[in-house]
This record gives C-alpha cells, structure tokens and sequence, in this order.
C-alpha cells in the first residue's frame, strides 16, 4: 500500500469517527427535548435518507472531480450540518444534513480504492479500510458517550482556549457538537492531501432525467451479474441489520442490563472490536476468489443474535456482542471486495458505489422504520431480537440457495479477478 491509501484511510477515519461521536450527541438532544423513544432510530433514519434520494447523482459528481476534492467538500457539508444543530435546528433535520455529506463522501471514499489499487489488493484494503471504520465507530461510539455524560460536558465547558473570547458555547451539548466540529476539520485536512489517481472518466451527464435512467441501468446492470447480486445482497442485508442491530442493541442494554445511555455506548465498542478482528481475520486469510465461502457465517451470526434474550448479565453481554461483531466483519469485508471489483469491472467505481449506496441504503431505511413501529407498538424486546435475528438467518439462507443454483448453471467464479469491461 502507498502513501496515498494511507491518507485516504486518514481522512476515512476521522470522518467516520465525527458521524459515530455525532449520533450520541443527536441521542442526547432528543432526550433533553423529552422527545418520544421512537424518534431515536429515525435519527439514523433521516442520515440514510440522502443516501436513497440522492444516488442517481453522487455518483456521478464522484467521477466528474478528483475523489480526494469530493470527500473534502462532503466534510465541508458535515461542519455545516454540525453548525446548524448550534444554531437550535431540530437534530433530526440537522442529522440529515449530516447524511447529505456522507451520502456524496461515499462514492468517492470507496470508489478511489478501485483506482488506486489492483482486484488483489481489494481484500486487504476493505479489511483496512473496514478496521479503522470499526475502530472509528469503537472511539466515536465511546467519545460521544463521553462527550454526553454530565463529567464530559463540565469538563468541556471548564476548558477555556480562548481566553478573554466569548465563543458562545454555554452548554454540555454546544461543546460536544463543538468536538465533533473540529474533527471534522482535521479529516478535511487530510482530504487536502489525497493524491490525485490520475483515473478519468467520460464526460458526465447532468441532466437529471437521464442520470435516473443511467442509474437504474447501472442498478440492473450490477443485480443481473452472478457474482454482483450475491454481493450485493449480503451487503445490503449487513448494512441493514448493523443499523439495526445498533438501536437494539442500546435498547436491550436498558432494558436487560439496566445501563445508562453513557455506559450502554460501551456495548456498540465491543461489536465494533468483533468486527474489527473479523475484517482484519478475513483480510489475512480470504482471497477475493474464495470471497463466496463466507456465506455461511451471516447465517451463524444471525441464530446467534436471538441468543441474546438469555443474557441478563454484562459479563456475559461482553463476549456474546464481541463473537456478533467478529461473526459480521468476517463475511461482510470479503463480500465488500467482490462487489466493488464487479461494479469497478461493470462500469465506473463511482456509479458502482452509488449503486450500493442505494441498496444498502434503502435496507438501512426499511430495517430502521420496522423496528420504529415495532417500538411505538410496544412490541416485547425480546420478541423483536428473534425476530431479527431468524430474519438475517433465513435471508442469508436464500442467498446461499442463489448462489448454488447460479454455480450450476454456470461457474461465475471463473469471472474473479477479469479486467475491466
């Protein structure tokens, strides 16, 4: 790996660990506001939006300019998401903004490592670039517990850097969003430093129409392919779940373990350390032609998931969440990898990463909405983790059938590592 990756994993992770830490601190602004428990997974809800609304588009802008400019102008769009939660807009809205950066940073922060790398090299870099996104959501998950917790907030508000200057921040809330601000400062710095690939597209369309129409070729496209649409679906279904999983996961915490929110962050940690070691795990042993043998593990992680309504206990909350997380990283970053090659292969990376986006996207939206109505109708927690949990088990069964009826109609494995179209 160059420099250049090594910036662009950098830029990635400070991002990513400004959108972790920003959540908690959406979290704890609704419950200030004493608004209803439903509206907490809608926070993520009205992040993912823009992903959904706006792919026909971001991919497109993500290869009319060198990547590194689009990841800093999305971060320049994050600060102002941040600004307008100072400025007492409703988080929901604020958070959506947010989503509107990310939602144009995506495409190119993937869609760059299929320019500057080799197919062979594409299992190692998601591994990387999936670690630090874990170790990311670990720090940012943990820092915005912090930033939230009553010692975080006097601790802030007790640092004055500078003095005689009133900055206009009075409360716990302000100087954490403060926080986050300037870490989304120091990715866009980084993002400066990206170096330009050199990879070139056609000229890109504009008219709004006929990007639709483009997209929906690119989306038909990448579901018709064999190995695209075994890739596509697991990642959909992981992105969903994950969302998912989350919320749950902070919900079971208060419920079963009686923890705080502050303390409950810790738990997305130990998820977030399984998945690192997964993706790192996965990086090292799983070739890209040997991606489609991990299947099988989404169905594991899934029967594992219900096992949770057994646990009472932080000691044994600990490894359980830990083995979800490892279980999640292991099959999705394998997964990860041979889509992007096929999308790369197929047509340009960033039209192809939009096109995930959509997909894993709109799952995010649809998994998010049913477990909020699930909520809101007072659905015992416990029937909605097995729920859950036998749903990601018996999708990620029908994906395996797929794949197997595909192979005897024509071995697709062959078409690994082929160049591009």
């Amino acid at each position: 790996m160059n420099r250049g990756f090594y910036t662009i994993m950098a830029a990635q992770f400070f991002s990513s660990l400004a959108d972790n830490a920003l959540l908690f601190v959406a979290i704890s602004l609704l419950t200030s506001m004493n608004a209803p428990a439903s509206l907490t997974p809608l926070l993520k809800l009205s992040f993912v939006l823009f992903y959904v609304l706006l792919a026909a588009f971001v991919g497109a802008f993500a290869d009319s300019l060198p990547k590194g400019r689009v990841m800093f102008i999305a971060n320049i769009v994050k600060v102002f998401g941040c600004g307008l939660m100072f400025l007492s807009v409703h988080p929901l809205l604020a958070y959506a903004v947010v989503g509107f950066g990310a939602a144009v940073y995506s495409p190119a922060k993937y869609g760059i490592l299929t320019e500057l790398l080799p197919p062979e090299k594409l299992v190692p870099a998601n591994g990387w670039i999936e670690g630090l996104t874990v170790m990311s959501i670990i720090l940012g998950t943990v820092l915005g517990g912090t930033l939230v917790s009553e010692r975080g907030g006097a601790f802030l508000l007790g640092v004055d850097l500078l003095p005689g200057v009133d900055t206009g921040i009075d409360t716990g809330a302000e100087a954490a969003m403060a926080v986050v601000v300037g870490i989304y400062i120091l990715a866009a710095l980084f993002n400066l430093r990206i170096p330009d690939t050199g990879a070139r597209y056609e000229h890109q369309e504009r008219n709004p129409a006929k990007l639709i129409v483009d997209f929906a070729n690119c989306s038909a496209t990448l579901w018709r392919d064999k190995l695209g649409q075994i890739s596509l679906a697991v990642t959909t279904l992981f992105w969903g779940a994950g969302a998912t999983l989350q919320f749950i996961v902070l919900k079971w915490a208060e419920r079963s373990l009686h923890m705080p929110l502050d303390k409950a962050t810790n738990l997305i940690g130990v998820v977030a350390i399984g998945v690192a070691l997964g993706a790192v795990m996965a990086a090292r042993m799983i070739p890209l032609r040997k991606s489609l043998t991990v299947i099988p593990l989404g169905i594991i992680m899934g029967l594992v998931v219900t096992s949770m309504i057994f646990v009472k206990s932080v000691t044994l909350a600990y490894p359980l969440l830990a083995l979800i997380g490892f279980l999640s990283g292991f099959f999705v970053v394998p997964m990860n990898a041979l889509l992007q090659h096929r999308g790369h292969v197929l047509m340009s990376a960033g039209h192809s990463i939009a096109v995930q986006n959509f997909n894993e996207n709109l799952s995010i939206l649809t998994m998010l909405a049913a477990y909020a109505i699930m909520i809101t109708l007072n659905l015992d927690l416990d029937v909605i983790i097995v729920l859950f949990g036998l749903s990601v088990a018996g999708i990620m069964y029908l994906i395996q059938r797929r794949h197997a009826l595909n192979q005897r109609e024509h071995d697709s494995l062959g078409l690994i590592g082929e160049g591009k179209h």
